[in-house]
């Protein structure tokens, strides 16, 4: 568990870098240019559509784990359109919640 834990760390202080480096010199516009790749067709798009495919499995798996309380479905929303910046922070505090049981953080406790 430690090796993902600094996985996930390295992961959310690159993405939150990189994600304050392309707002600062791009704006915070990118539905347009996320889906206009998706219209138009081309390997951007594609790439587009698949990630999209995951954040919904993020989203549906996340809303499961909590067995779809409402609190659950809040987090599935947030998974959705918070992609590995809310997964990080996500796992990074089940796993410091749960400690190393591989089972009870697919699972979720009432399931584990």
């Amino acid at each position: 568990m430690p090796l993902l834990r600094l996985f996930l760390l390295a992961d959310l202080l690159a993405l939150v870098s990189y994600t304050a480096f392309t707002i600062v010199h791009h704006g915070i516009n990118l539905l347009p240019q996320f889906f206009g790749d998706m219209a138009a067709m081309v390997w951007p798009g594609q790439f587009n559509l698949d990630f999209t495919c995951f954040l919904a499995l993020l989203a549906l798996w996340v809303s499961w784990r909590h067995q779809f309380t409402p609190g659950g479905l809040a987090l599935g929303v947030l998974a959705f359109f918070g992609g590995m910046l809310f997964l990080s922070v996500y796992l990074l505090v089940q796993t410091g919640k749960r400690g190393t049981n591989p089972k009870v953080l697919l699972l979720g406790e009432g399931r584990a």
